[in-house]
């Protein structure tokens, strides 16, 4: 189905980047935004703002929300609906309490709309350019509608099913992983800092080494709860213990966790499995 008429509510970082690529690809754009001036900013690059969110909705063709959070959702929904048609299907592309997604579903289908979950990998220069990947949970035949037009929006549009909230679960183990890597990087560059090195030395460190292979091969082994050994508890911990007495006293926070949930297997007689024990229920 071809879309001429867009409903954009949120224009913060995120969803201006997504305004101005779909204003570029020809779209008419509504936007709304809490804070107007964010709003009417856009109108610069040719989209309409406005006041009332309802006022917004009218005469659009599909309805897009990319909003803070599950609280911000409600709210614009309560306050736009009166305006979107029912033949419009509403994509919330906002990182949301999982546990909310079903409920709001099934008030917005008992109210005769079509629904889709559908966050994103991508930062706002990503959105601009139409990259990154766009996570879609929701009825198939509303996806099957609006593929194509998902598909402008990002690099990859990945569609997990009819469970409603399973973008929404997928997006919260991906920003999991993003945690665990740029709190592992500040770790790394407080142990440099503590031996004298600059974090411009310590980042050389990845001219050489990847960590890739801890996810396609320890990470495939720990999803099925293979924990034979390569590197062994007791070892890492024994390595981890080193590394905070490196650091010379500065707090690692993510290696300080790991360490603590090391130090609980192995006081379940798990010293002598892999690492990726870790993970043993």
């Amino acid at each position: 189905m071809t879309y001429k008429t867009i409903a954009f509510y949120g224009a913060g970082m995120l969803g201006s980047g997504f305004v101005k690529s779909l204003r570029r690809q020809g779209y008419a754009v509504n936007v709304w935004n809490r804070t107007f001036e964010k709003a009417k900013a856009l109108e610069a690059v040719g989209a309409r703002a406005f006041e009332d969110a309802a006022e917004a909705a009218r005469g659009a063709d599909i309805v897009h929300i990319c909003v803070r959070d599950e609280v911000a959702v409600d709210e614009v929904l309560a306050a736009a609906l009166p305006g979107i048609s029912q033949a419009a299907p509403i994509v919330d592309h906002t990182t949301v309490n999982v546990e909310t997604i079903a409920p709001r579903a099934q008030r917005l289908h008992d109210a005769g709309y079509a629904f889709l979950h559908a966050p994103v990998f991508m930062g706002p220069p990503q959105a601009e350019n139409a990259q990154g990947i766009m996570l879609v949970s929701g009825p198939q035949r509303v996806f099957d509608a609006v593929q194509d037009h998902l598909a402008t929006m990002t690099g990859k549009v990945k569609y997990l099913g009819e469970r409603i909230d399973l973008a929404g679960v997928y997006k919260l183990m991906g920003n999991a992983m993003i945690l665990a890597v740029i709190g592992g990087l500040s770790d790394v560059l407080t142990i440099a800092r503590a031996q004298d090195l600059s974090p411009v030395q310590a980042y050389e460190l990845f001219s050489f080494y990847s960590v890739e292979g801890q996810i396609t091969g320890r990470g495939r082994r720990m999803a099925e709860a293979d924990y034979s050994p390569l590197w062994t508890l007791d070892m890492a911990d024994k390595d981890a213990r080193l590394m905070q007495a490196a650091a010379d006293g500065a707090p690692l926070p993510v290696i300080d966790a790991v360490e603590a949930a090391m130090t609980e297997r192995i006081a379940q007689n798990l010293g002598d499995r892999d690492l990726g024990a870790l993970a043993a229920r």
